[in-house]
């Protein structure tokens, strides 16, 4: 009796171990549902010198903000503009997969697609927050991915400077026959305007304008703003600073991102980098209407720029060329008239909200 009672208990316990290495495997099976998530390592190729204030360390926060947000599962590189590829290739290489991402400015593209310079800044067109609105709400955006699809590139705005300065001069600028034969440095559309007054346009990229400027090489430059201008330099190499930025009134940059890396993402993912390119699209008008009058202090008070406005002639004249170079693009390419068509009919409607709003207010405060 007492052998089989041991032989009872020696199958239990042997059920017993049996039972419990089942409990066992469980966590086995549970870690390797939980396997370490996947690591994505890009690269951002940039139109922008190294650490260059407010638009390359607006790029260089787009990629850290993305990293932090995915908790590190997306990783990029920053190239600043020549250290991977020369900074007006950005396009081509984002485009062909060399680099996941780009930022830049999208008038840079204009040999490519004559219509990209709409998403860049239009003369006299709309302030960054008009654009804001025909971007996010006004069909802006739709148009503008349709435009760059064959690229196999989805454009987002991703940062903007606000209004722009009117530029660098060595000389003063008193009436329209003062731009004739003015050699400048001015991308896009505002640099269709110079030409149709007459003038010499050059496109260069940020790190080239300094030497340029201070040798002769051109007679005048514009560039960003206060902030971006003095860190720069610009005030050792030219005498006169204008404004308004006509050429510029609202300049957005955007953010590229390759299209089939962009969908190899999860869809959380997506959802953060799109939502980190919209922090930075404010973040970075913030940090320059913060900083600009600031630099713009030290520019006129302590290092003597002749801060000028340009003649009301001027003004009146390039405006009306503007409206020239901008009509005839929308007659001449087909696949800028659509987006140009937008682009005016969002300007004049919220033009109108703007008169008794914004520009009142500002009208006001000067009372």
């Amino acid at each position: 009796m007492l052998d089989k009672r041991r032989k009872f208990l020696v199958g239990l316990g042997a059920a017993g171990l049996a039972a419990c290495s089942k409990p066992a495997e469980a966590p086995k099976a549970a870690a390797s549902g939980h396997t370490k998530p996947k690591v994505y390592k890009w690269k951002m190729v940039t139109t922008w010198p190294p650490n260059f204030p407010g638009l390359g360390t607006g790029a260089v926060n787009l990629a850290r903000l993305i990293e932090q947000a995915s908790g590190g599962r997306i990783r990029i590189q920053v190239y600043a503009g020549g250290e991977l590829i020369p900074a007006f290739e950005v396009f081509d290489a984002v485009s062909s997969g060399t680099a996941e991402m780009g930022h830049g400015a999208a008038y840079y593209w204009k040999g490519k697609i004559e219509a990209s310079q709409l998403f860049a800044a239009v003369p006299f067109g709309m302030t960054i927050q008009e654009l804001n609105a025909w971007l996010y709400y006004g069909g802006g955006l739709k148009l503008w991915r349709d435009l760059y699809a064959p690229f196999d590139l989805i454009p987002t705005p991703a940062g903007s400077t606000g209004v722009q300065m009117g530029g660098w001069f060595n000389k003063e600028i008193r009436s329209m026959k003062d731009l004739e034969g003015l050699k400048m440095r001015i991308p896009g559309l505002g640099g269709e305007v110079l030409k149709r007054a007459g003038g010499l346009t050059v496109t260069i990229p940020g790190s080239e304008i300094f030497t340029s400027l201070q040798t002769g090489n051109i007679d005048a430059t514009e560039w960003v703003g206060p902030y971006n201008d003095l860190a720069f330099g610009l005030h050792q190499a030219a005498r006169y600073y204008y404004y308004p930025g006509w050429q510029e009134p609202g300049p957005v940059l955007e953010c590229l991102f390759n299209k089939q890396a962009f969908e190899a993402l999860p869809e959380d993912l997506q959802a953060i980098a799109m939502a980190a390119c919209q922090a930075i699209n404010t973040d970075m008008l913030a940090e320059f209407t913060a900083r600009n009058h600031e630099a713009l202090d030290t520019l006129v008070n302590e290092h003597k720029v002749e801060l000028r406005q340009f003649p009301d002639e001027v003004l009146s004249g390039i405006k009306q060329l503007s409206t020239e170079v901008m009509e005839e693009l929308a007659e001449r390419d087909e696949v800028s008239r659509p987006i140009y068509e937008s682009y005016r009919a969002f300007l004049n409607k919220v033009s109108a909200w703007h008169r008794i709003s914004e520009q009142a207010i500002l009208q006001t405060r000067e009372l």
